[in-house]
């Protein structure tokens, strides 16, 4: 199982978090402080104080979003129903940023 060092608040975590499940890989969440210097466990398991950040299967550590999705693409192939994960995200993106961001709003005369 893959654990997988992130915040909620960190787009380049959420998209991993997408990733992971569009294909199909179970995986630990560990969060992470806000402030670096308390991250002390993310350093203890990583090496690193920046996230995302994973433990592979294997042992080996890879931080950074592009570097994990390569890792994973490389070791999982994408099964049937990723594209439906990957179109549903996007759906609930765009409805979380119509209801929240006023930018978005009508304007009302």
């Amino acid at each position: 199982m893959i654990e997988l060092w992130q915040t909620e608040w960190c787009p380049a975590s959420r998209r991993v978090r997408e990733r992971l499940t569009e294909l199909g890989v179970d995986c630990v969440i560990r969060q992470v402080p806000v402030e670096k210097e308390l991250r002390d466990e993310l350093r203890a398991a990583t090496g690193s104080d920046s996230i995302p950040a994973a433990v592979c299967m294997d042992g080996r550590v890879v931080v950074g979003e592009e570097a994990i999705v390569a890792a994973l693409e490389a070791r999982f192939p994408e099964p049937p129903g990723a594209e439906a994960h990957r179109s549903k995200a996007a759906k609930a993106r765009r409805r979380h940023l119509e209801e929240e961001c006023e930018c978005l709003q009508p304007v009302t005369p």
